[in-house]
C-alpha cells in the first residue's frame, strides 16, 4: 500500500496504468481505523488489477480539499486520473469490492 503525499500524487494516481484506489483518512478517526484492515484486503485481493494508497488528510489537508474531502474516511477510485466512484464512512468490505468490480 502507498503512502501518497501532495509530492507523489501525481505520478502515483493520476498518471497510473492501473485504477487507484485512495483512502482518505487520518489517525485519529476511528472509522477510518475501522476501514484499515479492509482496505489492506482489498489491497491483496486486487493486487494485479490495482494500486491501493492512503493519503493522511492531516498532512496533506491542501490535497484532500482539491478532491471535496469533507468526511473520513473518504475511499475514491482513480481511472485515468479521474474520480469514477467516492465512498464516504465505514463500508463493509463487500460492498466497497462491489463498486471496484464495477471499473476493473
Amino acid at each position: 500500500m502507498l503512502e501518497l503525499s501532495q509530492s507523489s500524487f501525481k505520478k502515483d494516481v493520476l498518471e497510473s496504468e492501473k485504477p487507484v484506489l485512495v483512502d482518505f483518512w487520518a489517525p485519529w478517526c476511528g472509522p477510518c481505523r475501522m476501514v484499515a484492515p479492509v482496505v489492506e484486503e482489498l489491497a491483496a485481493d486486487y493486487a494485479d488489477k490495482m494500486v491501493v494508497g492512503k493519503v493522511n488528510v492531516d498532512e496533506n489537508q491542501e490535497l484532500a480539499a482539491s478532491y471535496g474531502v469533507m468526511s473520513i474516511p473518504t475511499l475514491c477510485l482513480f481511472v485515468n486520473g479521474e474520480v469514477v466512484t467516492r465512498l464516504v464512512g465505514f463500508r463493509p468490505k463487500k460492498e466497497i469490492a462491489a463498486e471496484i468490480e464495477k471499473y476493473l
